[in-house]
């Protein structure tokens, strides 16, 4: 059984299956995100941003399977039940998050979506630029980003045990610093 999984990994598993190029810096993302949770709980930050990068891997190619495609490709791959629970348990599934890594993903996926969109309507168009005053102006603004499932986010981050506000200041840092590879840099307003 694979304890862990690499970064080389997840990307082949990304390759294989056909992620778009949005979806890839989702998961660019949410890989940020998820090595500064592990950082916050002492856990292995390449483990944790791995686990982030593949959790949507089957879903360009199985959206109507996703995540359970997901998990037993990974299953059947040998991975962990650890890795397993955490792709399974992110989605909207009846999966028990049963570690802080499954809990951390579940928490970080959505509101991921929600920066994103707060970075995009920016006239610079640069995570950099944006403010966790800005995302919790646009949280209360329901017609903005309506999709995006704010309960949810307040709900994860409390089985997190994380304060609401400082989960977006962590995971909008995380996504700073990675401003170049999900192409929220400033180069689409040019």
């Amino acid at each position: 059984m694979k304890e862990t999984i690499t970064r080389d990994e997840a990307w082949a598993l990304i390759d294989e299956f056909g992620c778009s190029q949005n979806h890839r810096y989702h998961m660019l993302a949410v890989e940020a995100a998820m090595r500064a949770y592990a950082e916050h709980f002492d856990e292995d930050p390449d483990l944790w941003g791995a686990v982030g990068l593949v959790h949507d891997f089957d879903y360009d190619t199985f959206p109507d399977e996703h995540p359970y495609s997901g998990g037993r490709i990974l299953e059947e791959r040998g991975y962990s039940d650890e890795i397993v629970n955490a792709v399974l348990a992110h989605g909207w599934t009846d999966v028990r998050r049963e570690t802080d890594m499954a809990k951390a993903l579940y928490a970080v996926d959505e509101l991921t979506g929600l920066i994103v969109a707060v970075a995009l309507v920016r006239p610079s168009k640069d995570i950099r630029d944006v403010k966790a005053k800005s995302v919790r102006k646009k949280w209360k603004d329901k017609a903005f980003a309506a999709a995006i499932d704010r309960q949810r986010i307040s709900e994860a981050a409390a089985e997190l045990g994380v304060d609401l506000w400082d989960h977006v200041g962590r995971v909008l840092g995380a996504m700073q610093g990675v401003a170049g590879e999900i192409a929220l840099d400033g180069r689409l307003a040019e």
